[in-house]
């Protein structure tokens, strides 16, 4: 099957099995979005749920977590995983958006990865789910999902993984694309043992067709 058809396949799968696909993160506005997704790194999003509302009463702004100190965040996401490392990121990426945005989320991928603890996948999502942006993000779910699928081949970095996708999704279907690949991979083709036989996209996934041709042979 060319690349092309697969694509389309399984586009035309999500969209009829998966109208609605958003993030699981809860948020109000954009800059709770961007504090979520990075306690969000290496950590479910059950527990960013948990641990986020609690934080963002005491620093509501990006203007009152400028004014804080990591020690100060540590104590509201010391059940996060790295807790120190992202307490120092919270605080700096606030005081970075204060002093060069004037508090305000900028829309530019380029603008938001200047921000500490915002890296690409950060700048992604936000781009995406905020600004409705071109812009597909790839966590571990996704890199995984898109490989065995078929959908990226050979890609050896989130990057090459994106660009890949990219190339095929249509541009207004790329950020609704991220959430398909995401739930996906978090509910169905789960890491350790994929759950085939609950999979709409079976018939056209390169990593069922090789598992099926184990078995037959």
């Amino acid at each position: 099957m060319r690349k092309k058809e697969r694509f389309e396949k399984v586009i035309e799968w999500f969209k009829a099995s998966m109208p609605v696909a958003e993030t699981e993160l809860h948020y109000a506005n954009p800059y709770e979005l961007l504090v979520a997704v990075i306690l969000s790194a290496q950590c479910t999003d059950k527990r960013v749920n948990m641990v986020a509302p609690e934080l963002l009463k005491v620093f509501p702004t990006p203007q009152k977590l400028a004014e804080a100190e990591p020690d100060e965040v540590f104590e509201y996401i010391r059940s996060i995983s790295y807790p120190n490392n992202k307490a120092k990121h919270l605080v700096g990426m606030a005081r970075k958006l204060v002093e060069d945005f004037h508090g305000i989320i900028p829309s530019e991928v380029d603008k938001l990865v200047t921000l500490p603890g915002v890296g690409r996948k950060t700048a992604n999502v936000i781009a995406s789910v905020v600004f409705n942006k071109p812009a597909l993000a790839v966590d571990t779910h996704v890199f995984r999902v898109a490989a065995r699928i078929g959908l990226s081949s050979n890609a050896k970095t989130p990057l090459e993984t994106e660009k890949q996708l990219i190339a095929y999704i249509p541009d207004e279907l790329i950020p609704i694309a991220h959430h398909w690949l995401i739930l996906h991979g978090r509910y169905v083709c789960v890491a350790r043992k994929p759950k085939c036989e609950a999979c709409g996209i079976r018939s056209v996934c390169v990593y069922y067709d090789k598992e099926l041709k184990k078995i037959t042979v």
